[in-house]
């Protein structure tokens, strides 16, 4: 069973995170989102946050984490947030269990195939001896080589936690991650089809999703919309958030 941050009451609002990020990464919006009328549950993805650990790392099996998160919850319908990562989770899920989708929205991935380019950060994850290091900042100096991005590196220490009070941790699964590392830009199933209208909004300095692949997310989706972030990059709902958050509103409250 999934973990979630659960807050609001009104119709259900799920939010899926990206790789290596958490629930933890939405805790703000996600509050925006709960007082205007949504149950908001921000779920942690398997292998990731609070969520269980397993060698099983797959599109399909996120996909029915999130069914069975939705069936334990007993959720008829419920809308969905997914960003990157998250994105082809929820683009999965709504394309095998469309009924139980309201409103779908992808933040900034579509659903062809990408590249792995995550080697690095990986490397950098893995170069972590937890026997050895006694601090956050002992942590950070290792990463540096690895990860010279400020912003990227302090994302990644949201998931460092004291696993006892003189053992640190990582959160996510780093050796299964380094495993399946060709899972993460697998594209959409060919065949598969969501019929219902569905977001795509993408940052304005980000190159996932381009003007030439919106022909291709048609044949998925054939009644998508997109939408533009300005002054923001992949990270679009932490770059730029109040627009992030004032367009998908819009697109939440609009009847079918």
């Amino acid at each position: 069973m999934l973990y979630a941050k659960i807050e609001g009451n009104g119709k259900p609002l799920l939010i899926i995170h990206g790789f290596l990020g958490m629930s933890d990464n939405w805790k703000t919006l996600g509050t925006h989102y709960a007082a205007t009328g949504f149950e908001v549950h921000m779920l942690d993805l398997r292998n990731h946050g609070r969520s269980f650990q397993s060698d099983v790392f797959t599109y399909e099996a996120m996909a029915e984490d999130v069914l069975q998160y939705i069936e334990k919850n007993k959720l008829q319908q419920a809308s969905i947030i997914g960003h990157s990562m998250g994105g082809k989770v929820a683009m999965l899920f709504a394309v095998r269990y469309s009924e139980r989708v309201e409103k779908l929205i992808i933040a900034d991935i579509g659903p062809r195939y990408y590249k792995p380019h995550h080697a690095e950060i990986l490397k950098g994850l893995a170069a972590i001896d937890f026997t050895t290091v006694e601090s956050r900042q002992d942590v950070e100096e290792i990463l540096k080589p690895y990860i010279p991005d400020l912003g990227t590196r302090q994302f990644l220490m949201k998931s460092l936690y004291w696993v006892t009070p003189g053992q640190l941790g990582w959160r996510f699964n780093v050796p299964v991650f380094i495993a399946n590392q060709d899972v993460i830009g697998q594209a959409l199933p060919e065949g598969s089809q969501y019929l219902q209208p569905v977001m795509f909004i993408k940052g304005d300095r980000s190159d996932y999703i381009r003007e030439q692949d919106y022909d291709s997310i048609r044949h998925f989706f054939p009644d998508a919309v997109f939408a533009v972030v300005p002054n923001a990059g992949h990270w679009l709902h932490a770059e730029n958030p109040e627009a992030f958050f004032s367009e998908t509103l819009r697109f939440l409250q609009t009847q079918n």
